[in-house]
């Protein structure tokens, strides 16, 4: 068996949840006792009694953008689809759009893309420039025309595909979205935050129990399976995340009084992470704004962070690494199948799981 194989499980098809419920916090959760080793089935509106006065929620404020694209190839009229990631910030190409793109046959440089809008009318026009690294393209819009005037123009919700094949469908646009999110930036939905409403909000603030953000902007590279037999050589992509000082201060007085600091999310996990690896002396972390590659894997020893509210994650990913190596290996697997024997929904718009 390889190292990755570890991360690996059969996930039944029937379980990867198709559409969001009407109440966000009516979703199932299960309650893992790391140091018990217990397991226990609430839902997600039982938070505030799951958790206790002095406790610090993070939550990531990240706002997905509307970024999948759909044309046409201007010299052939062949289907273009494609995922705006980001926008390089430095280089020879500082300014291009990083786009994911899926088309038949092979496009070149100087090929124009004809974008349509939602009611299938041509609305923009973008140029591929040069590949990029993970197969991705740079492309330059016609006239340098702002990405965010695009997207708005012409972008639509980046469901992943293993929800009805990505096909957006009236309402997603609200529900693929956090009730907390603020900074635009992310190609997919931080799927943990998805749970909250503001009366949940509102009751875990009455119970005594701070809040927190943090942004990091979700990319594909979180979510792409583990192809190399060696976690040393699966390749992490940069993402964009912000720790900000007040984040900071919050986690550390919050340590200093005893309470628990609950990640929602790896993203929030990774990020606050990343602050911490910034840290001097005795320091708990550092605010932190910039690139992280963080790949949480065994051996890692965690700092800034107690518990983990998390979605049910693909087989063989950096999240399911992640996530076995903050509870253990044997106790996520005994939790995976529990969850399976329990049909819990699985995915972005699927239950969730508190470790504490």
């Amino acid at each position: 068996m390889h190292e990755a194989d570890r991360y690996d499980y059969d996930l039944p098809r029937d379980l990867i949840a198709q559409e969001p419920l009407t109440d966000r916090a009516a979703a199932r959760l299960l309650v893992v006792r790391r140091a018990a080793g217990s397991l226990e089935h609430r839902h997600v509106r039982d938070l505030p009694d799951l958790l206790g006065p002095g406790d610090l929620v993070v939550v990531n404020d990240t706002r997905v953008v509307p970024a999948r694209l759909v044309g046409r190839r201007a010299a052939t009229g062949g289907k273009w689809e494609g995922l705006f990631l980001a926008v390089e910030p430095g280089g020879p190409h500082a300014g291009a759009w990083r786009v994911l793109a899926q088309t038949r046959g092979r496009p070149s440089p100087g090929e124009r893309i004809v974008l349509v809008d939602r009611t299938g009318g041509d609305a923009a026009e973008i140029t591929l420039v040069d590949r990029a690294a993970g197969g991705a393209w740079l492309v330059a819009s016609a006239g340098g025309e702002a990405v965010e005037a695009v997207l708005a123009r012409v972008g639509r919700v980046p469901l992943p595909g293993y929800i009805r094949g990505g096909a957006e469908e009236p309402g997603d646009a609200e529900r693929y979205q956090t009730v907390f999110a603020r900074e635009s930036g992310s190609a997919a939905a931080p799927t943990a935050g998805l749970h909250f409403t503001d009366e949940l909000l509102a009751k875990l603030t009455a119970r005594g129990i701070g809040r927190a953000h943090v942004t990091l902007h979700v990319g594909l590279d979180t979510f792409r399976p583990i192809t190399a037999p060696r976690l040393d050589d699966h390749p992490m992509h940069t993402e964009w995340c912000v720790c900000p000082p007040e984040t900071v201060a919050a986690v550390q007085q919050t340590r200093a009084r005893g309470g628990r600091v609950v990640a929602v999310g790896t993203t929030a996990v990774r990020t606050l992470e990343t602050a911490a690896s910034r840290a001097t002396g005795s320091e708990q972390l550092a605010p932190w704004s910039g690139p992280t590659d963080l790949f949480i894997r065994p051996g890692h020893a965690f700092r800034a962070v107690d518990c983990l509210l998390t979605n049910f994650h693909m087989p063989r990913t950096t999240l399911m690494v992640l996530v076995s190596t903050f509870a253990g290996h044997e106790l996520v697997r005994r939790v995976y199948a529990e969850a399976i024997r329990e049909r819990y929904r699985f995915l972005s718009y699927g239950d969730a799981m508190l470790l504490g």
